[in-house]
This record gives structure tokens, C-alpha cells and sequence, in this order.
């Protein structure tokens, strides 16, 4: 019973030393250890994704309350466990790096060494601890030095994460006038090609859309192009469509096979219905590819001339030439046979052709 009695005293000395009585839960300067209460420093939860991985930071929300914080409350060249009460946590999804330095995914402990110049960062394998108290450096995944920052005044703790990136971002612990960030890095495209041959395996696998998708991803970010094609390729075989053809096309031109390119891209519009190929246009004005986007248009009003949004295609490459008086002919044209949700807008283009403004590519 001493034993258990002088445990308990030990972890209440230390928790209100470290702490400072204006952060203990009762007015005698005691936590509660044995009881769910609230507590002063309340909990918080910070997310941020990256790619596809999930970082979490769980803490609890120490306030400065007028104390001297660095280097009295929180003393320099010590364990702090970087929050108040239990282990503040970081949990990532998956594997990524912390300054350059490798880290498994998992949940660690977070902890760290606060200096004046400089903090030192620690990941323990042991998240379930109450506070730094008996933490153990032989338990630690990994240690990083950061440089710590002069920031705007916090009064309560917290994180947050800063300079967001594709493939990265800073998790930055910010109280009283200061900022300390780590950098965070992740593999995105590793994860995410792992990713989408584990949800291929799922319903996605069974659809056009799910494998065109995972080939479209690969497209944009311009790697795997040789994986990207298998996908394209079953996906058309799950069922051809303008869709899948047309990415198809898109991935032959980045290998560099511009004939095959050109001959699935002619196979792709001739597949598409109208408003189809109308969207596929505009979207190639929106990329200021003007002149590739009026060639698909001449492709619609040839064979649907007498549709709203072919009008409208004709008034667009009527605006592009200065014949304002044509233009507006044919977006009046377009207004009277256009579903009531496109009215406004094709309203407030006939306004501004009528003041002799190009439409193009609005």
C-alpha cells in the first residue's frame, strides 16, 4: 500500500510541477486518476491527408494562463510530452517520413525535448503512457531536430498543419509566441497504386468506370503509363465507351504512339452522343486548346445542327471571328430550345455579345 501510495504522489508532485497548478483539475492541484472527468486542458483532435494517408494528432490543450512557458514551466532539455495529461499521439495511415528520416505507420507517442535553439522531436513505440512520465528512450521509433520559430501569441496549445503540399506538409505545435513544425512526406504514388489495385478487387473492379478511373490517375500524374494502358483496355472490354476510348487516346499520345492515338481518338467521338462531345470541347477551350475545341464543335453541328448547344457552339466560334451579329443570332437560337437550368447563363452571354465582347472560352 506505501508502494501504490508513493506511486500516486510521485505522478501527482510531477504532474503539478510540470504542469503548473493552473492546468490541474482540481483546486488542490490533483488529477483525477481513477474517474472520467473534464479536465482544463481539454482534448483535441487534429486531421490532415495526404495523398491518401491520414495523419492524427491527439492531444490535450495546456494554456499559457500567465505563466513563463519555455524554459520555466516547461523546462529546457527534459522530456515534455508535448500537450497536457495522457501521451499526446500522432498516428499515420501509412508509411511516410518525418524530416527525410523513414517512419512505419502506426501510433507513437509524441514527445519532445524543448531547447532554446533547437527541439527535438520524439516518436515513442509506446502511445499509452500518462504524459513523459516513464518515458523510455529505448522505446523511441525515431528522433528528428527542428529549428523552433517566433509565431503569434497562442494561449492554448495546439496543432495544426501548415505548408500543404501533394506529397507533404508541416505538423507545427504552436503555444505562447512560439512555432515549432516537422515535415511530413508520404509516397503518393506508391500508396495510391497500391490503393487502386486493392479497390479494383472490390466493386469498382466490376464497372468501366473504376478501371478508366484508375488509368485517368496514372495519366494525370503521367506514371505507370504501360499499367495505365492494361487498365484502359479493360475497362473497354468491360464496355467501350466514348469515355474509355477517349483516355485510351489520351495514353497513347503520352507513350509517344500518335497514330494509334489518333485513330482511338477519331473511334471516341464518332462513339459520342452529342452533349458528350459539346462538354469535351468546352473542356478544351477551358484548357486553351481553342482551336481543338471549335473542331469538335464543327463535329456536333455536323451532325446534330439543329440541337441548343450546337447553336450554341455556333455562337462561339462566331464570337471568336467578331461576328457579333451571327452570335447572338445563334445564342438566341440556343435560349429558346435550352433546358431551364442552362437559360441564365446562356441569358448573360447574349448580353455580352450584344456589347460586342467575346464569349470565348466563358
Amino acid at each position: 500500500m506505501r508502494k501504490v501510495c508513493g506511486i500516486f504522489l510521485g505522478l501527482w508532485v510531477g504532474i503539478v510541477c510540470l504542469g503548473g497548478r493552473a492546468e490541474a483539475q482540481f483546486k488542490n492541484g490533483s488529477q483525477a486518476t481513477e474517474l472520467n472527468l473534464p479536465t482544463l486542458s481539454q482534448r483535441a483532435v487534429v486531421i490532415q491527408r495526404i495523398g491518401l494517408t491520414d495523419i492524427t494528432i491527439v492531444y490535450c490543450e495546456p494554456s499559457v494562463g500567465g505563466r513563463e512557458i519555455w524554459g520555466k514551466t516547461i523546462p529546457y532539455g527534459k522530456v515534455w510530452r508535448a500537450g497536457a495529461n495522457q501521451n499526446t499521439t500522432i498516428t499515420f495511415a501509412d508509411d511516410v517520413s518525418v524530416e527525410g528520416k523513414p517512419l512505419p505507420a502506426g501510433t507513437y507517442g509524441l514527445h519532445a525535448i524543448p531547447n532554446e535553439d533547437h527541439w527535438t522531436i520524439i516518436f515513442s513505440k509506446n502511445s499509452t503512457s500518462w504524459g513523459s512520465f516513464t518515458y523510455d528512450e529505448k522505446e523511441d521509433a525515431l528522433r528528428v531536430d527542428v529549428k523552433p520559430q517566433p509565431a503569434e501569441f497562442r494561449e492554448a496549445l495546439t496543432y495544426t498543419f501548415d505548408d500543404i503540399k501533394p506529397d507533404s506538409a508541416a505538423a507545427t505545435l504552436r503555444w505562447d509566441k512560439l512555432a515549432v513544425p516537422f515535415h511530413i512526406s508520404v509516397d503518393v504514388k506508391t500508396i495510391t497504386e497500391r490503393s487502386i489495385r486493392n479497390q479494383l478487387r472490390n466493386t469498382g473492379g466490376f464497372t468501366w468506370a473504376g478501371y478508366d478511373e484508375a488509368a485517368m490517375w496514372c495519366l494525370d500524374g503521367n506514371c505507370s503509363l504501360e499499367q495505365a494502358m492494361k487498365w484502359e483496355d479493360t475497362s473497354i472490354q468491360n464496355e467501350e465507351r466514348f469515355e474509355n476510348l477517349l483516355t485510351k487516346s489520351q495514353i497513347l499520345a503520352s507513350m509517344g504512339k500518335n497514330q494509334e492515338a489518333d485513330a482511338t481518338k477519331a473511334k471516341a467521338l464518332e462513339k459520342a452522343t452529342g452533349l458528350q462531345l459539346h462538354v469535351y470541347g468546352r473542356g478544351l477551350q477551358i484548357q486553351k486548346k481553342q482551336d481543338e475545341g471549335f473542331a469538335v464543335f464543327k463535329i456536333n453541328v455536323q451532325k446534330r445542327p439543329n440541337e441548343w448547344y450546337t447553336h450554341g457552339e455556333l455562337a462561339r466560334m462566331a464570337s471568336a471571328k467578331g461576328d457579333f451579329a451571327t452570335a447572338v443570332k445563334e445564342m438566341k437560337l440556343a435560349l429558346a430550345a435550352a433546358p431551364d437550368q442552362a437559360k441564365t447563363q446562356i441569358q448573360g452571354l447574349i448580353a455580352r455579345l450584344e456589347k460586342n465582347q467575346d464569349i470565348n472560352p466563358i
